[in-house]
């Protein structure tokens, strides 16, 4: 079965994940549980019927309001817990990636740093090209997808 990117696929031994890229020699990026992997197609199977998209269209399962023009690209953690702020992080992270999004801006603020360390710690384990903080705002953190 030829995978496209946005199927929703069952990866054997570690559960379902989306197809984000398809590579050569029958090879599959796959985003599951927070992280990417290289997959062989052979290890995949399609989890829901396959949908295919048109050009425009957001990926499957992505509710309308999500599109590249709603999707937001900033954050604002301020107030938050650490878990609170980490839940947050990933939302946006993963909307942002279905919307199409190159940058990201994550405003975790100045203060203790503790928001600020756990964001950075997140963003290593997250499928982010790099982050770096925003020269003109030590308080925010710019990603690049």
């Amino acid at each position: 079965m030829a995978f496209q990117p946005g199927d929703r696929v069952h990866v054997a031994s570690f559960g379902k994940g989306v197809v984000r890229e398809v590579r050569n020699g029958g090879r599959c990026l796959v985003a599951l549980k927070g992280r990417s992997m290289v997959v062989d197609e052979s290890q995949l199977t399609g989890a829901d019927p396959p949908k295919r998209r048109t050009a425009g269209s957001p990926a499957p399962g992505v509710p309308e309001t999500h599109q590249r023009s709603h999707a937001p690209s900033t954050i604002d953690l301020h107030g938050m817990t650490v878990e609170e702020a980490i839940s947050a992080l990933d939302a946006l992270v993963n909307d942002a990636i279905l919307a199409g999004h190159s940058d990201l801006s994550v405003i975790h603020g100045r203060g203790g740093g503790r928001v600020k360390q756990a964001v950075h710690q997140r963003l290593k384990t997250l499928p982010v090209r790099g982050f770096r903080l925003d020269p003109s705002n030590p308080g925010a953190t710019i990603v690049t997808l």
